[in-house]
């Protein structure tokens, strides 16, 4: 016997205009959000960052590839990980569907990561996607971007990430069950151990190319980044939510099958 209230047809619908009125404000701050992002004053960035890419060496300046503008998913995959992150890879999983999109839009996108170019590619062989993967390995591209971490840093304290410094990493917040024991499951998960594991960090950057000078726009990280997981936005609309009980998500091609 469900727990959850039964009504009928038009108690339902009363509740679902109720609702609708909240999810049109919600849309609309939304919009205004949006709007504030695409007025942030731009920053030039000077700094010539090489990275290495299916093509070859490459600057910042060529992966917008003819387009103007650029937006990068900050990958968690460290030089010392054997796999990427399994978060970084489910919200991944939907790159290759509206790259093609951004593309015909003037945007070009593309992670990068700080493991070398042949552990990037070899793993995404494995998981199937065609996406662009650019290599940071030896530049300063994930410090100076708030995404990478030396040991020392950790250390001693001195990590700033999400426009805040920390002590420890912290969890996404919300996730039940999560903490040191869900870290540890996705360090294991990645190859690696949890204190290496923590020297990456997920994010998204975006850029603009005007004139011949690149310039930064806006980046965000943590929670930030929820709006990309597509998995999410549609359990969110799913009868139970996002029904979590830990960190239950897997590589995709990890799941047992059903």
């Amino acid at each position: 016997m469900t727990k959850h209230m039964i009504g009928t047809r038009e108690e339902w619908l009363a509740a679902r205009l109720e609702l609708l009125e909240a999810e049109k404000e919600l849309t609309r701050r939304s919009d205004e959000l949006a709007r504030r992002r695409q007025e942030l004053p731009w920053v030039r960035v000077d700094k010539e960052y090489r990275l290495e890419t299916d093509e070859g060496s490459a600057s910042l300046a060529d992966l917008f590839r003819g387009r103007s503008q650029l937006l990068v998913y900050h990958f968690m995959f460290g030089p010392d990980y054997t796999a990427g992150c399994p978060s970084c890879s489910a919200i991944a999983d939907g790159f290759d569907g509206f790259a093609v999109h951004l593309e015909n839009h003037d945007v070009a996108m593309s992670a990068i990561s700080r493991a070398p170019l042949d552990k990037l590619q070899a793993f995404k062989r494995r998981m199937g996607w065609t996406f662009p993967w650019a290599s940071s390995h030896g530049s300063d591209f994930n410090f100076d971007f708030s995404v990478g971490f030396t040991e020392e840093q950790r250390r001693e304290g001195r990590v700033e990430y999400n426009y805040r410094g920390e002590v420890a990493f912290e969890w996404r917040a919300g996730q039940e069950g999560g903490g040191e024991g869900a870290e540890a499951k996705f360090a294991a998960m990645s190859g690696t151990d949890v204190a290496t594991y923590h020297r990456e960090r997920p994010g998204m950057s975006a850029f603009v190319l005007e004139d011949g000078v690149i310039y930064h726009t806006y980046s965000t990280y943590a929670r930030g980044l929820d709006g990309l997981w597509g998995m999410y936005q549609w359990l969110d609309r799913a009868p139970r939510g996002r029904n979590e009980t830990g960190a239950w998500w897997r590589h995709h091609d990890e799941y047992d099958e059903r």
